[in-house]
């Protein structure tokens, strides 16, 4: 899942997209009113890994290898030259043994509106899929709650997560297949499914636009 890349963007370039929308790397994004904007995202994901980095008291070199990225991908997050993707991301949360919320959340007003098409994006190397953060757990919680966007292609399989998630799934638009990698179920608009995220799962669109609601739940 990890990747030892920083790319621009997740995926195809615009001209390599499928149909559907196109992706744009948070870089590229225009932030909404009251919404931090890709530049200070970027620079706030560099400093929650070099925070939780020096919190575990691990080294960049100790950390890459960990998380199983080069050394020169770390270093370049960690001063804000790079844009992480999410199986970056992951990765680099679960080898520090935190949600990977953690990394991307920006600090919040007490009343936060995310209207569509807003708010902090990651993209798959892997395939044409998009997780925006909605909430992550306050204090003494235990769950992160994400609008995915996804297209047909390649599907998308995670990694098992950290001992104990579990992940709900409420599809929004289109059918996707869900939940555990050898035994996905299909889902239709207003369907539900929850399952074990730390196994190996999978989430692929069977139509264009398919978007839902996930809510990991963390122990």
């Amino acid at each position: 899942m990890p990747s030892e890349q920083v790319p621009h963007k997740g995926g195809n370039s615009p001209s390599e997209q499928p149909s559907g929308k196109s992706k744009k790397s948070p870089a590229e994004q225009a932030p909404g009113k009251n919404e931090t904007s890709p530049s200070e995202l970027i620079s706030l994901i560099a400093a929650s890994i070099r925070h939780e980095r020096e919190r575990a008291g691990l080294s960049l070199t100790e950390l890459a290898r960990r998380a199983g990225i080069a050394k020169s991908t770390l270093s370049q997050l960690e001063s804000a030259a790079g844009n992480p993707s999410v199986e970056t991301l992951w990765a680099l949360g679960a080898a520090l043994g935190v949600p990977f919320s953690r990394l991307v959340d920006p600090p919040r007003p007490d009343v936060r509106v995310i209207r569509a098409g807003e708010g902090p994006v990651t993209y798959s190397e892997q395939a044409n899929y998009a997780a925006t953060l909605l909430a992550s757990c306050p204090p003494n919680s235990r769950r992160d709650v994400y609008r995915l966007e996804v297209q047909p292609g390649e599907p998308r399989i995670s990694q098992p997560h950290m001992p104990g998630t579990i992940e709900h799934v409420v599809l929004s638009t289109g059918s996707a297949l869900v939940g555990p990698t050898a035994e996905p179920v299909e889902l239709n608009p207003g369907d539900y499914v929850a399952y074990p995220g730390d196994a190996s799962h999978i989430f692929e669109a069977l139509q264009p636009d398919t978007t839902a609601v996930i809510i990991m739940e963390h122990v």
